[in-house]
C-alpha cells in the first residue's frame, strides 16, 4: 500500500499541473471508485466541472485538491491506485477508473488518469472544515517555495473525510511532544501505534519495519513503556527513512507503485528490515526474522530488536 513517501512523489508531480488549472471533462468508468463520495452533496461531475484547482495537498496518505468552490477533490490510493498525467488521447493500459480533462493557462490541456486494479482506491468530492489547531491542513510545497498561495484560505482547511486522520511526521506542524505523550498512553505494541494513522499518518508497513530496526526496537515493545529518549531516537529514524525514500521517489515492488509519469521507485534496492527474512541482519549478522502481524507480516532482527520487559518504575 502506498505511504507516506509515495503520496508525497504524487503530489509533487501534480502540483505543476493541475495548480491553477481549470477541470474541462469528467468521466467515471467505474462508480465504485467513488465509494468516498457523497452523492447527496450533488454529483461527482457536477462538483468538478469548470472548478479551477488551486493546488495539491497532502497528509499522511491522502491526497486532495482545493477547488475554487470552497470543496476539494480527494484521492485516496488505497492498494494500487495511481494517478497519472496523459496527454490528452493517451491510450491506457492499466484499468482506468476515472479521467479529468483540465487545462493550464500556461502549461495547456493535460488528462489527469486515476488507474487502479483492486479499487481499494477513491476518488470523492468533499467539503472543507478549518483545521484543528489553525495551522495549514497539509503539506502543499507553498512555504517551502515563498508560494503567494501560502495566506490562501484553503491553506488553513482540509477535507471532512481527512480530519481525523492525525499530522504526519514530516508535517511542520507536527508535535513530538504530543506524540511522545500519546505514545506513553498506549498499552499496544510500538508497531501497532505507528501504523494508528489517528495517532500519526502516513507510516505503513514497511516504514515502520524500517524504522524500528534502526532504533533497535522489536515490533511488540509496548508503546508505554518506551523512555523520552527512546522514542526522540524512534521519531528521528521514522523522519530519516521517510526522507531517504521520498529521495528515491519511494518504493516500487511491482507496476501499481509508480509516479505520475509512470516511473518506479527506487528505495526496495536500500531496505534493511521490511522483506528481508532470512539474510542476514546488516548490523550483526544475524539472520532477519518474519512474524505474522495484523494479517502482514513485521520483520526483524531476533537478535537487535529483542522484546525487553521494561524495569520496574521506568520506561525501558
Amino acid at each position: 500500500m502506498p505511504e507516506l513517501p509515495e503520496v508525497e512523489v504524487v503530489r509533487a508531480g501534480l502540483a505543476p499541473a493541475v495548480t491553477g488549472a481549470l477541470v474541462r471533462g469528467v468521466e467515471v468508468f467505474d462508480e465504485r471508485s467513488l465509494k468516498r463520495h457523497d452523492a447527496a452533496s450533488g454529483s461527482f461531475e457536477g462538483l468538478l466541472l469548470e472548478r479551477r484547482m488551486l493546488a495539491a495537498v497532502r497528509r499522511g496518505k491522502f491526497l486532495w485538491i482545493p477547488l475554487d468552490s470552497g470543496r476539494a477533490l480527494v484521492t485516496h490510493l488505497g492498494m494500487s491506485g495511481q494517478v497519472l498525467l496523459r496527454s490528452p488521447g493517451f491510450e491506457e493500459s492499466g484499468l482506468l477508473r476515472i479521467r479529468l480533462a483540465i487545462e493550464h493557462p500556461e502549461h495547456g490541456e493535460f488528462w489527469v488518469n486515476f488507474v487502479d486494479q483492486r479499487i481499494f482506491g477513491s476518488m470523492a468530492v468533499d467539503r472543507m472544515v478549518p483545521t484543528d489547531d489553525g495551522r495549514a491542513g497539509g503539506f502543499s510545497g507553498a512555504d517551502a517555495l515563498g508560494d503567494t498561495t501560502a495566506a490562501a484560505p484553503w491553506r488553513l482547511q482540509l477535507p471532512g473525510q481527512v480530519a481525523h486522520i492525525a499530522r504526519d511526521p514530516l508535517d511542520p506542524a507536527f508535535s513530538d511532544a504530543s506524540f511522545f505523550a500519546a505514545l506513553a498512553r498506549k498499552n499496544t505494541g510500538i508497531k501497532r501505534a505507528l501504523l494508528d494513522q489517528s495517532l500519526v499518518s502516513g507510516i505503513g508497513n514497511i516504514y515502520a519495519d524500517e524504522a524500528l530496526w534502526a532504533a533497535r526496537l522489536h515490533y511488540e515493545q509496548p508503546a508505554s513503556s518506551l523512555s523520552t529518549q527512546k522514542k526522540r531516537t524512534l521519531l528521528a529514524e521514522v523522519r530519516r527513512v521517510l526522507d531517504k525514500a521520498l529521495a528515491e521517489g519511494g518504493t516500487s515492488f511491482d507496476a501499481q507503485y509508480v509516479n505520475v509519469n509512470g516511473a518506479s521507485g527506487y528505495f526496495a534496492h536500500h531496505l534493511t528490515a521490511y522483506g528481508q527474512q532470512g539474510k542476514p541482519c546488516l548490523r550483526c549478522g544475524t539472520p532477519m526474522k518474519r512474524a505474522q502481524f495484523m494479517n502482514r507480516g513485521s520483520h526483524f532482527c531476533p537478535q537487535c530488536q529483542r522484546l525487553r520487559a521494561p524495569r520496574a518504575g521506568s520506561a525501558a
